[in-house]
């Protein structure tokens, strides 16, 4: 499945990062990279700014980030 092969881009480690999610181990932060598009960087600038960086590593934050925010949210029932 495309979106597996996507997150497998998402590493978590302890001692990195204060254990947050980043890319393929490199110390940038998938929030990094999503601050970064809604500031209104594009895709093209970032890859520029870190030439670490894949086209794929962009779309598996922005696809983590979906997944992260796709859950219900549970309400106390109104008295």
């Amino acid at each position: 499945m495309i979106t597996d092969s996507l997150l497998d881009r998402i590493t978590v480690e302890a001692g990195k990062c204060g254990g947050r999610p980043c890319i393929r181990g490199y110390r940038i932060r998938v929030v990094d990279l999503l601050q970064l598009l809604a500031a209104g960087a594009t895709r093209e600038e970032i890859l520029a700014d870190y030439p670490f960086l894949e086209p794929e590593d962009l779309t598996a934050a922005l696809t983590y980030a979906a997944l992260q925010a796709d859950h219900a949210v549970l309400s106390p029932a109104a008295a």
